[in-house]
């Protein structure tokens, strides 16, 4: 007897609602698809490529739309005979420097069994060599840093390599950098020289919004979903959903693909707006453990300065309460507390995790400031907390002051 059977009652190609699926075309893209293939015509017109900086919230199309016209630049590069294209993807996520990527760009170049170590070299050695194996390679270069914004304020490369050819550096190589990030405030922490050097053409993809993201879900399901086992109105609350969220079609994709595989589980035969539902509380709560996991131990406590506040509902709330609550929070449990300033940073990493949202209070000769809130249920930020802390009496508390409140 089988132990795992078969499933094919409400998906005709579930792979069509996941992130790795490449569809014939990107929907409603046309403006920023445009705007990018100006900034890429360089490459076939023979001359230096542009670089390019891109950004937006995550799953708004910055890196479906890049892999998408890579693939059309280099099919079309190939009908030239004076053009010699190489595209080079980097993930910068786990890389906090230009050292880093350097290092990783180098060895991603060399043959296997080359490759240099990730400690101990001069940083200009490290560059050095990236020079020769560019070299080496040759023709039109197009490096892609993906959440270039990783590497924080350690930017020297993102300076060096656009005028690297400039100076003699590289004579046989033209190298352009696409540079993708998720922080909107990341060109601006750049160094000057390199914002003036990197950010030649930026181009900004705007949140979806619900019917954009309705159009993207149809065209997938389409594809996804047998026929008769969804309607539009499913499609419409994923779509309504992930705009009134973050304006995202990933989001908006995960939804439906979550909630068909809940109804395929549960044998039912239509996917049903209280799967979405459902499904919606299951997102929410994974990407609240998520970002919590990736927290040190005062972004917990700073997170549950936050909570706590917003538990008595006094939330939005300016960043010095927040400040004063996390020093409560720490002396009662006897916790070297940290600078403000660190705080903050923390809060911009809740924010950036999306846990969090901000809100810029404009305020004259006052100043501006940012007042946050939880930008997830009450109620999934205080069960992955109490995962993380061990402080079960407080989280009760809690609980209880916001049930008074009326907050969930």
């Amino acid at each position: 007897m089988r132990r795992f059977e078969r499933k094919r009652a409400i998906f005709a190609n579930k792979d069509a609602l996941r992130e790795s699926y490449q569809p014939d075309r990107i929907e409603e893209r046309d403006e920023e698809i445009e705007a990018y293939m100006d900034a890429l015509q360089p490459v076939i017109d023979g001359w230096e490529p542009n670089n390019i900086f891109l950004y937006g919230n995550t799953g708004v199309g910055k890196t479906a739309v890049t892999e998408y016209l890579m693939s059309l630049l280099q099919e079309d590069a190939d009908d030239y005979e004076d053009i010699d294209l190489s595209v080079i993807n980097l993930n910068c996520k786990p890389l906090s420097s230009s050292y880093q990527v350097a290092v990783e760009l180098v060895n991603e170049l060399r043959p296997d069994g080359a490759e240099i170590s990730t400690t101990g070299y001069p940083q200009q050695t490290v560059f050095n060599k990236l020079y020769e194996e560019l070299d080496k390679l040759g023709g039109t270069i197009l490096l892609i840093f993906d959440e270039i914004d990783s590497i924080g304020e350690r930017d020297e490369l993102l300076y060096e390599l656009p005028r690297a050819r400039s100076k003699g550096d590289l004579t046989e190589a033209k190298v352009g950098i696409i540079g993708i990030s998720n922080d909107f405030k990341f060109r601006d922490q750049l160094d000057p020289r390199v914002q003036d050097t990197l950010c030649e053409r930026e181009l900004q993809f705007p949140p979806y919004n619900a019917q954009e993201l309705n159009n993207i879900l149809s065209s997938r399901a389409d594809i996804a979903l047998r026929d008769g086992t969804y309607d539009d109105a499913v499609i419409r609350l994923c779509a309504a959903l992930a705009a009134k969220d973050r304006g995202s079609a990933r989001q908006a994709l995960d939804l439906l693909l979550l909630a068909a595989e809940q109804a395929e589980n549960a044998d039912d035969e239509t996917v049903t707006e209280s799967h979405v539902e459902e499904a919606r509380h299951v997102l929410e709560r994974e990407r609240v453990e998520e970002g919590i996991r990736q927290l040190t131990q005062h972004g917990h406590l700073t997170l549950l300065a936050v909570v706590s506040i917003a538990a008595e509902g006094d939330t939005p709330e300016r960043s010095r309460a927040i400040y004063n609550r996390y020093l409560d929070i720490c002396d009662g449990y006897g916790v070297d507390s940290l600078a403000q300033r660190s705080v903050h940073n923390h809060l911009s990493d809740l924010r950036m995790l999306g846990i969090l949202t901000a809100r810029e209070n404009r305020s004259g000769s006052r100043g501006n400031f940012y007042s946050y809130e939880l930008d997830v249920p009450l109620e999934s930020a205080l069960t992955a907390l109490e995962d993380e802390l061990d402080m079960q009496e407080r989280f009760s508390d809690l609980r209880t002051v916001a049930n008074l409140n009326g907050i969930r």
